[in-house]
């Protein structure tokens, strides 16, 4: 199986797109409910429960692992894959959501490091919504940065988003909050209008409409799943060691918290019902 992983409710946006893309494939989702959100952790938390959470899927035999969370694949992942992961693991491997993310941005493969020669040269600006965390590891500028310096980032973190998102909260909250969060980053450039925009957390597809709604139109928005699900595709059609093993098993749900709590919202981001059981260590 191959392990998805997020703090919370989030990456089950992903593991949709990741399951329609590759229906031949079976996934182990693990949601860390119980520690959720991570948006309000600290870097040295967030680092720390990653690696425990990827421990878990490892340990259900799960060779490759994708952390379907923003906040965790932009504070944690880079330290994970140098330090934790080769020493630990070495036969495993461990993605995540943001390279992606960055090379569709780009349109230049995550291992050039330097603007290659046709890179976009015009100036272009790129607004991302995301969660605290994610905007102040400050990941999403650099990368793209060392890969397009012509391209313009500007980031807005969107603090209660997700707590809104996870409560259900009424269409029209989300969309008074969202319009906030278009505002407040359209301030950070004079009223000015961005070329496109990124949904950095895997939440925000929930709430898409919103963000179509607030920007002004011909804002493009780069939508993670499916972008995420072409990449996944790619990568495994580059990597057989991770072929599927016979027979097909399901797919399976897993969490650290409530699972009744986690299959009754874990079925409305997953857009079909779900059951998910309790994670041992």
């Amino acid at each position: 199986m191959i392990g998805v992983f997020d703090s919370g409710h989030g990456g089950l946006t992903i593991l949709r797109a990741l399951v329609d893309r590759l229906p031949e494939r079976r996934f182990l989702y693990l949601g860390d409910h119980s520690h959720a959100p991570y948006g309000n952790r600290t870097p040295d938390e967030i680092h720390a429960l990653t690696i425990e959470n990827v421990s878990r899927l490892f340990a259900h035999g799960c060779k490759l692992v994708l952390l379907a969370c923003n906040t965790a694949a932009a504070v944690a992942l880079r330290r994970l894959q140098q330090d934790w992961q080769p020493a630990t693991f070495p036969d495993h491997r461990v993605l995540g959501v943001l390279v992606p993310t960055v090379e569709a941005v780009t349109n230049v493969p995550w291992h050039i490091k330097e603007p290659p020669p046709g890179a976009p040269r015009d100036a272009a600006t790129v607004a991302i919504f995301a969660t605290p965390p994610t905007v102040n590891s400050g990941t999403y500028p650099h990368e793209i940065g060392t890969r397009a310096p012509a391209i313009r980032v500007v980031q807005q973190a969107c603090p209660d988003l997700v707590a809104a998102i996870e409560m259900a909260a009424p269409e029209a909250e989300v969309r008074k909050m969202v319009a906030g969060y278009v505002a407040q980053m359209r301030a950070q450039i004079d009223g000015g209008v961005p070329d496109s925009a990124i949904l950095g957390c895997t939440h925000y597809p929930l709430v898409a409409g919103a963000f179509t709604e607030a920007l002004p139109q011909g804002v493009r928005i780069l939508g993670q799943p499916e972008i995420v699900a072409d990449s996944f595709a790619v990568y495994l059609d580059r990597h057989p060691e991770f072929a599927p093993p016979a027979p097909i098993t399901p797919n399976v749900f897993l969490t650290t918290g409530d699972p009744a709590l986690a299959s009754t919202l874990g079925s409305r981001f997953f857009g079909q019902e779900i059951a998910f059981g309790v994670a041992t260590d």
